[in-house]
């Protein structure tokens, strides 16, 4: 029986339910991964990414797991070790597992005053770096952390460190919370034709998004409006919408399904697990890969980075690591200033 035969059941119509629904297709993938191993394939990348640059990203789920590897993995004298990319069928089967997994989440909406914190790492101003072995990016350019409160609702905005005004900055402290607040803008945005969103407005556009990947996919082309790029093919701005839509934080768990299956259906994409992310945690990337320069300005490798358990968004490098940005922590909290 060949690996695709095996792990089928993963994709079937009609999937078990409750804790059942996964542990078979665990099991199943970490066997194909295995072998995958042992067939000793030629030409896989067995080191580490090279990575480059700095740019801001953003996120796939609200909920964040504690990091462990695949189940299996690390474990006994066969298991895998270091990066393994994985088959056609296997990556097909381990995006399916990972659309099942994120949902079961409840995608529950926070009220109009919550605040959504984000915790994010840029690497670098243009310098070149690489993931060490530890997986850490390392450069002669140093990181950037900072940390920002948005209020659901849009009417309020936090940052940390905060932004320096304008003229005299004498004063400024840039270690003190520096917090926002203004009038609703969500009914000017509408009437006055602004693509400016807040991130309600954002997540309840999503919410009206179909499950299925392809019209999913089909109705974010028509409406995001991230903007056409002439020359550009399906699949090149399927990747690069997904990409934007990794910079919201919260996404309904319909959609964060829908988006790792189109992900599944962009040719030339493929799974590596065993991976680290820039911060140096475990994880399983997906990545396309341009050896020319396409449309949109990009070239090598684009990989975005999950938890291997919870399917989080981690972080993402783009053209050949150019760009690199990881999310240190998100979730939902009361006030500016407040931490999940």
């Amino acid at each position: 029986m060949n690996e695709l035969s095996e792990l089928r059941g993963l994709r079937a119509d009609t999937p078990p339910s409750g804790a059942d629904r996964l542990v078979s297709p665990r099991a199943r993938l970490t066997a194909a991964i295995h072998r995958d191993t042992s067939r000793g394939r030629a030409g896989l990348p067995q080191r580490r990414m090279i990575l480059v640059g700095a740019a801001t990203a953003g996120a796939l789920a609200v909920t964040a797991g504690i990091i462990t590897g695949l189940p299996g993995e690390g474990t006994g004298a066969s298991a895998p070790k270091g990066p393994q990319v994985l088959s056609a069928g296997a990556a097909a089967d381990t995006l399916e597992l990972a659309a099942a997994t994120v949902e079961k989440h409840d995608g529950i909406e926070p009220g109009p005053k919550q605040w959504v914190y984000e915790k994010e790492t840029v690497f670098g101003q243009g310098g070149r770096q690489h993931i060490s072995d530890k997986g850490i990016v390392s450069s002669q350019d140093k990181s950037r952390t900072s940390e920002e409160w948005t209020r659901w609702d849009g009417t309020g905005h936090a940052n940390l460190p905060g932004i320096p005004p304008a003229g005299d900055v004498s004063d400024f402290d840039p270690d003190k919370l520096q917090v926002w607040y203004g009038p609703n803008q969500e009914e000017k945005w509408k009437k006055e034709g602004y693509d400016d969103r807040s991130q309600r407005q954002f997540y309840r556009f999503l919410d009206t998004l179909p499950s299925d990947p392809d019209r999913m996919m089909k109705r974010i082309r028509e409406e995001h409006a991230i903007g056409d790029i002439k020359g550009e093919t399906r699949a090149q701005r399927d990747w690069r919408e997904i990409n934007v839509l990794y910079r919201s934080v919260l996404i309904p768990p319909k959609v964060q399904a829908g988006l790792f299956r189109a992900l599944a259906k962009i040719p030339g994409a493929r799974v590596t697990t065993g991976v680290k992310d820039p911060l140096g945690r475990a994880a399983i990337s997906v990545s396309v890969n341009y050896p020319e320069k396409i449309p949109s300005g990009w070239q090598g490798k684009q990989e975005i980075f999950f938890d291997p358990e919870s399917y989080a968004y981690l972080g993402d490098s783009k053209d050949d690591g150019l760009i690199v940005s990881a999310r240190d922590a998100w979730g939902v909290v009361d006030k500016p200033g407040a931490r999940p």
